[in-house]
């Protein structure tokens, strides 16, 4: 009886299948277990470090840009936390960035102007097709590393609004005029008037323009003096603000009016679908985002005090400092995602069927609300998974900061802590766990995102 109910668990495929995939972990966590035994033994045999000891000792090296306090006696686990941070903020500064700059590119590509679909199609061919360091060598030798010594340094002026005078005034007046009046008369005339129409009107833009910020004197804006932004080979200085006594108030009323404004975008949803009505919800929400922490700015005196960047010296002193290294890897990470995100965003629109545009143009919808409420809800489904592996890419291709100079974690800890410790395969293994970790994240956070993109089929 037991032999015959055996071999019938032998001849069942799912028991079957079970332990071919019970005998192949028992292999493989005994290959594991031996591979990690013999290095072990080697490592001790030769002298290198098998354990975590260095975490706590002394580093005894500087790092020229952090988010926390380092100092060369700070520990080599505080250097593996400012690599980190590092690479975060490159990496969550450029997926930002990318994804804005890469939807514009991607909806460039499919415009039915001439002009800006080859602008966009030049952008995506040159950048996805030259290298990812080549570019980031380019932004930093051939960019940043030209520019002036701390002494002719790039000063950005002040700007301050004056009394017009009445030209300026009447200039600036008729040109905002002609862009609302041509926006409002797009397609009602024959495309010779419309061309005449834009070049007049682009005229009188100029004009406007130029009477607006003041280029020939008399001006609305006034420029000044030098308002603390410095650009030079040793980076961009900008002020530093310091918060005084009262600026908790603000924080607080700007994270008030942040709550609020997502509340107003929920309910202005929920109306929506009921009742088909639209809300001013960019409208409501910049108010209260702006209106709401500019009131208790007032309201606590002012708490917020700005230190400004001095030449004293060969450098500046004070301040905040955003270094060459770090402009050129955003840079380049940004630009060159952005070319690949573009072409995921324009396969994703073209994926939605012709059909929907055309249903939303005969409901009366413009091409941009078309677009908006209509193409891009079901262009995501597409565009989604794609998405995610170039914030991935992003991410990981942030290592390459190691030949430009930029403390992150590969240059940080994978590099100058391994060499002084010579703990490799401990460094080694906690750097690709981050990578490994930073991608699942990323990978489980946008498939939430998917999950909810989805459509629900009934």
């Amino acid at each position: 009886m037991n032999r015959a109910a055996t071999t019938s668990l032998l001849h069942d495929p799912r028991w079957r299948g079970l332990l071919w995939q019970a005998g192949l972990a028992v292999l493989v966590i005994f290959l594991v277990y031996e591979a990690a035994e013999n290095a072990i033994t080697n490592m001790r045999a030769r002298g290198i470090p098998t354990n975590f000891d260095f975490w706590n000792r002394t580093s005894g090296f500087d790092i020229n840009q952090t988010l926390i306090s380092y100092s060369a006696t700070s520990t080599y686990g505080e250097a593996f936390w400012v690599g980190l941070l590092n690479t975060l903020v490159v990496a969550l500064i450029g997926i930002v960035f990318a994804t804005l700059i890469g939807v514009i590119i991607g909806v460039m590509r499919l415009s039915q102007n001439v002009a800006a679909r080859g602008i966009a199609s030049v952008y995506v061919e040159v950048l996805r097709n030259t290298p990812l360091l080549l570019q980031l060598l380019f932004w930093y030798n051939a960019i940043l590393v030209p520019l002036p010594a701390p002494r002719a340094s790039l000063a950005l002026p002040s700007v301050s609004l004056t009394p017009p005078s009445f030209v300026s005034g009447l200039l600036t007046a008729l040109s905002f005029a002609a862009v609302i009046l041509a926006w409002r008369m797009r397609g009602r005339f024959a495309p010779a008037m419309m061309a005449l129409g834009s070049a007049v009107g682009f005229i009188i833009l100029l004009f406007g323009a130029g009477a607006f910020l003041g280029l020939s004197g008399g001006g609305i804006l006034h420029w000044g003096a030098p308002a603390g932004v410095y650009l030079n080979n040793r980076g961009l200085f900008l002020p530093s603000p310091h918060l005084g006594e009262g600026a908790g108030m603000v924080l607080l009323s700007l994270l008030a009016a942040i709550l609020a404004a997502v509340g107003y975008w929920i309910y202005a949803r929920h109306r929506q679908r009921r009742s088909g009505q639209q809300s001013p919800v960019l409208l409501v929400a910049t108010g209260l985002v702006v209106l709401l922490p500019l009131a208790a700015f007032e309201m606590a005196g002012r708490p917020v005090a700005f230190e400004f960047p001095a030449l004293r010296g060969f450098n500046f002193q004070g301040g905040m400092r955003v270094s060459p290294e770090f402009v050129a890897l955003t840079l380049g990470l940004v630009l060159y995602t952005a070319a690949f995100i573009a072409e995921v965003v324009r396969s994703g629109i073209q994926a939605v069927a012709r059909g929907q545009g055309e249903a939303a143009s005969a409901l009366g919808l413009s091409q941009g609300q078309s677009l908006r409420l209509v193409i891009f809800p079901q262009a995501m489904r597409v565009i989604i998974p794609p998405l995610t592996n170039q914030y991935l890419n992003l991410t990981k291709n942030s290592s390459l900061a190691v030949f430009i100079g930029y403390p992150d974690l590969v240059q940080v800890f994978a590099g100058t802590v391994l060499n002084q410790t010579g703990a490799a395969v401990q460094v080694i293994a906690v750097t690709m766990g981050v990578y490994l970790f930073l991608s699942l994240v990323t990978s489980g956070l946008m498939a939430l995102y998917n999950r909810r993109m989805t459509l629900v089929e009934r």
